[in-house]
């Protein structure tokens, strides 16, 4: 059950952050948007905060390495405060680079939210998320905390006769509402309590006890006792026993709200966030979605073949009513061999028999994909498996970072880029000549791939006439590649077309300096000069065979749709 936090909650679990936290070095901040997890990654230990209005509670757990995507602070600890009646608790660290550095938690309503800020005018930096319509946390801008509470008492100073002027002209059932209304660190929580208990005594005397334990409670001296209580909705964390409400002790806060936590993320096990860091669960997911869209696209190819046997039909169809169609037409009505009328397409400006072969062609292609790709797809939806099982281990804690990172391969820091950069368009192989051979990774990829990660003397590759990866083949020789390089790059690029169930795929090759973007067109549409072709028969072994990578990735072939 989520935690109800007020603001004795908020007051006392702030003290107890403080003694347990300051000195402590950060080392960086992680803000997972998708769970609404706040994490502050100190040297030594890391404090995990779920701010997901389901949620609501924090531990310590041990030290998390920082990764890609996280807002690197290197800064100690100075003070862990709440002001006074307010649910916000703020961690106030050393200066950075920037100046001093802050983190504000915001425990209002169910709008809970983190927010980091630098610098002597406290601008805000980063939001664990951003509310609809929010005007007040404006990165960049000066943090503007919401508006104090107002209630009197902050100070623990509330004389009775004030007590009673609010409270005792009302009905007992209208007392709570007025008491959480009017008078400062009182909630729903521990209103019951703080009201007294009318039997077996009257109903003023009921009040002036109940405003006694309020005063002790509120006094700024007064210190915590932990305990769980036991409420209709669950277990609560809380910073007193409440007289009327049932509740066990509990060594610590922090000791109860890890008593409290129940379900993946909280009890036992963190976030998949905080195990692998938002880069490595932002790639897994990725793949998962990447995998679940190829099996989508193999299903829709499978059942958009043409029936050959209606093609051949119609080739033969053409050859016996040869004479019947005008030369160079597009169409021709021809009586069929059941006495029906027939509309047959035709290539404008082809000859007749050229048109028929062109459908002999088509349902040779369409039986060869009819028996390959039940095949394909089967392998498809057992990676599919695969990940979404990987990905349910993570969630559930029975998965390690390294075994992700075996099963997803080296990412872009792993290669020499940007470690906080996204993934390479392409993805690398190594033909038997030890030349890299780089396959653009979906059309959406293809231009980075041609125009920002080749030089003008490689060897660009592309299957004819049919949607596919852009291919680059490493090559600053003289004069062409070796043959078997060229051959194995040419086969790769057809494997990753939609020609991969063709016998035979036409690929076109040139040099990628003579390549250039086509005006006013798609992305990955170019226009090219100097074109070679190579037919070469797609062989979907060599992904693996080629393949510089390790593990499950190395043997997926791209979407060429991306």
């Amino acid at each position: 059950m989520p935690i109800r936090w007020d603001t004795l909650l908020t007051r006392h679990t702030a003290r107890e952050l403080d003694r347990s936290l300051v000195g402590a070095r950060l080392e960086a901040v992680r803000l997972d948007r998708s769970s609404r997890d706040l994490m502050l990654l100190f040297k030594d230990r890391t404090l995990i905060w779920h701010l997901h209005p389901s949620q609501g509670h924090l531990r310590l757990h041990g030290p998390v390495e920082s990764a890609a995507g996280d807002h690197r602070l290197r800064c100690a600890l100075r003070a862990v405060e709440a002001p006074p009646d307010e649910r916000l608790v703020r961690f106030d660290f050393s200066a950075s680079r920037s100046g001093p550095v802050s983190i504000v938690v915001e425990l209002m309503s169910t709008q809970w939210n983190a927010v980091v800020t630098e610098g002597d005018r406290d601008s805000v930096r980063h939001l664990l998320w951003r509310p609809s319509k929010d005007t007040r946390r404006v990165v960049g801008q000066p943090y503007e905390p919401p508006p104090p509470t107002g209630r009197v008492g902050a100070d623990g100073d509330v004389s009775p006769g004030r007590w009673l002027d609010v409270l005792e002209p009302l009905p007992r059932e209208e007392q709570a509402r007025a008491l959480v209304r009017h008078f400062a660190w009182t909630s729903p929580l521990n209103a019951a309590a703080l009201l007294g208990d009318p039997a077996g005594a009257d109903a003023r005397s009921a009040l002036v006890e109940g405003r006694e334990r309020w005063r002790v409670m509120v006094d700024a001296a007064t210190p915590a006792v932990p305990v769980i209580l036991e409420l209709r909705t669950g277990p609560q964390p809380y910073p007193f026993p409440l007289p009327g409400t049932p509740s066990r002790a509990a060594d610590s806060l922090l000791a109860a709200f890890e008593s409290c936590a129940v379900g993946p993320g909280e009890a036992g096990d963190v976030s998949p966030a905080a195990v692998l860091g938002l880069e490595l669960l932002g790639r897994l997911e990725g793949r998962v979605r990447q995998s679940a869209r190829r099996v989508g696209s193999l299903r829709a190819e499978l059942a958009e073949l043409a029936d050959p046997q209606e093609l051949r039909a119609v080739g033969n169809l053409i050859l016996a009513r040869y004479h019947e169609i005008p030369s160079g037409a597009s169409m021709a009505h021809l009586a069929g061999f059941d006495g029906e009328t027939v509309e047959v397409r035709l290539e404008p400006g082809e000859p007749v028999h050229a048109s028929a072969a062109r459908y002999y062609e088509r349902a040779a292609k369409s039986e060869r994909a009819a028996e390959r790709l039940p095949a394909i797809l089967e392998d498809a939806l057992a990676e599919q498996a695969w990940l979404d099982g990987l990905l349910e281990r993570v969630r559930s804690g029975n998965a390690d970072e390294a075994e992700v990172r075996q099963a997803l391969g080296p990412g872009r820091a792993a290669q020499g880029g940007d470690t906080a950069g996204p993934a390479l368009p392409y993805r690398p192989f190594r033909s038997s000549g030890g030349l890299e051979i780089r396959v653009g990774r979906g059309a959406r990829h293809n231009d980075d791939l041609t125009f920002h990660h080749s030089a003008p003397g490689d060897v660009w590759l592309h299957a004819r006439h049919t949607a596919g990866a852009h291919v680059i083949l490493r090559w600053q020789g003289e004069g062409k590649p070796p043959a078997r390089d060229l051959v194995e790059a040419a086969v790769l690029a057809a494997v990753h077309s939609k020609a991969r169930t063709s016998g035979s795929v036409p690929v076109d090759w040139t040099l990628r300096k003579y390549v250039r973007r086509a005006r006013k067109s798609p992305p990955g549409q170019v226009m090219v000069e100097r074109v070679e072709t190579l037919f070469v028969e797609p062989d979907a072994t060599l992904v693996e065979t080629l393949a510089v990578r390790s593990g499950p990735e190395s043997r997926e072939l791209l979407d060429p749709d991306g």
